[in-house]
């Protein structure tokens, strides 16, 4: 999924790409939800509980979610800087990196989670912390590498994109293109497994509880293919 960028892609490879990262990002957001009370895949929530504790003056959780915010865009950060600097050399490998580095992470999560968390607060904020780079990782890689068409935790973003394509296709006098017409398919298949992946996150939590982040490094193998 990872062996072509942009216009090079077909629409099964963009199908692909969407659903696997979509559903593990699902799966991570809402697993995060139950575990800590956060969301781990998007920050818009925490852009929002940063400016409450800003009224509020709680300089400590101003920079916990500065921190959150911040690590996100490093992540994203990392999977660009990447991109762009070993794409030359080898376009694969360096599509690859971020997603083998998010894997670890989100192995290392895993494996804490499920041996040694003890619900400390630190310790909470921490893999939060944690997750949300790796989510930064992704969204970050999977945008360049799909030309800006796959938001794969960015909903808001998704809901906007996908209604103006919606309206273009269907305005009365506009050609119905088919390009228009994959890149709705590619947003409907982004909602509808990220819906799906936070089913199953939700589900397998509470009959696995840390275990389930070991599912995620899975799905994203099939990303590596």
């Amino acid at each position: 999924m990872l062996r072509y960028a942009k216009h090079q892609r077909t629409l099964k490879q963009n199908l692909g790409l969407a659903s696997s990262t979509a559903f593990a990002a699902g799966i991570i957001n809402v697993a995060g939800l139950v575990s800590f009370f956060a969301f781990t895949s998007s920050i818009s929530g925490h852009m929002a509980n940063l400016a409450k504790n800003l009224v509020s003056q709680n300089f400590y959780e101003i920079t916990v979610f500065a921190i959150w915010m911040l690590l996100f865009f490093l992540g994203a950060f990392v999977s660009s800087f990447t991109v762009k600097s070993f794409a030359k050399k080898n376009q694969y490998k360096a599509h690859a990196f971020p997603v083998v580095l998010e894997m670890i992470i989100l192995l290392c999560v895993a494996i804490y989670g499920h041996n040694f968390y003890k619900e400390t607060k630190l310790e909470r904020e921490v893999v939060i912390s944690l997750t949300i780079f790796a989510m930064g990782l992704q969204t970050g890689l999977v945008s360049i590498v799909s030309g800006g068409l796959i938001k794969s935790t960015s909903l808001a973003s998704l809901f906007t994109d996908l209604g103006s394509e919606v309206a273009e296709y269907y305005y009365l006098g506009t050609k119905k293109d088919k390009m228009i017409r994959n890149r709705i398919y590619v947003r409907m298949t982004v909602l509808a497994f990220y819906f799906i992946g936070g089913l199953a996150g939700g589900f397998f939590f509470n009959k696995y509880e840390f275990g389930v982040f070991y599912f995620v490094p899975v799905i994203l193998l099939m990303v590596l293919l």
